[in-house]
């Protein structure tokens, strides 16, 4: 009876032991499971996460905005909503002067270029043209050429001389000295100096007919000279 009882009991122990480590095994395989689930619940929501804080990244960072062809005056506005650095002025000519207020003038060059990521401590730098004058092909070129020096001209070559022979100058010919006329052998006769003048034979001298005494009033041998 003993035996039978402590056979009895045994084998109820032994069942009991048996669905007890049954019970166990079932339990540690749902919590396996339950695990393994929360474990891809963990993955599956690692990736949407990351997505999530890199989209909210990207909104957040600020990029340059195009300030080219825009008058100083916009683009100050425009840089003022990505940066709160000062902006740095300068002409894009280097021989052209910015006037004391340039807020008219308009931007050929940019710095940071156009799209590039920005800090609110980022610094710009922007180069102006005047109104109306065209951008140069980059910053700080000249506005006027420079003059290039003239050539030296060359010196003219002097012709050679040619001697040329000169004759010497030829005397004027002296002119014969006037004769008087031929005496006539009629004898001539002059009332008075109008006569003698009128006859075209005035003024006479001593020994030409017509001459006397009487028509040489002061008798320096020459008659009706004055």
């Amino acid at each position: 009876m003993f035996h039978r009882r402590g056979f009895a009991v045994a084998g109820v122990m032994g069942a009991v032991v048996l669905l007890g480590a049954g019970c166990e095994d079932t339990g540690a395989t749902k919590a396996g499971s339950a695990k393994g689930k929360g474990s891809g619940a963990a993955a599956s929501a690692s990736p949407s996460t990351d997505a999530s804080a890199s989209a909210s990244a990207s909104a957040s960072q600020a990029v340059m905005p195009k300030l080219v062809g825009e008058r100083l005056l916009d683009a100050t506005v425009l840089v003022k909503k990505v940066t709160s650095a000062p902006v740095e002025l300068a002409s894009a000519y280097r021989d052209v002067t910015l006037p004391t207020d340039p807020t008219a003038w308009t931007v050929c060059f940019q710095t940071p270029a156009a799209d590039s990521p920005v800090t609110p401590a980022t610094a710009v730098e922007l180069s102006l043209v005047a109104p109306g004058t065209d951008c140069p092909e980059r910053a700080g070129a000249a506005r006027q050429a420079s003059k290039a020096p003239a050539p030296a001209a060359s010196p003219t070559p002097t012709p050679a001389r040619t001697a040329v022979p000169v004759s010497p100058p030829v005397p004027p010919k002296p002119k014969k000295p006037q004769t008087p006329p031929p005496a006539n052998d009629e004898p001539v006769f002059f009332k008075n100096c109008d006569a003698a003048k009128a006859a075209g034979r005035a003024p006479i001298r001593r020994g030409q007919p017509g001459y006397r005494d009487a028509l040489d009033r002061d008798k320096d041998g020459v008659a009706c000279d004055k």
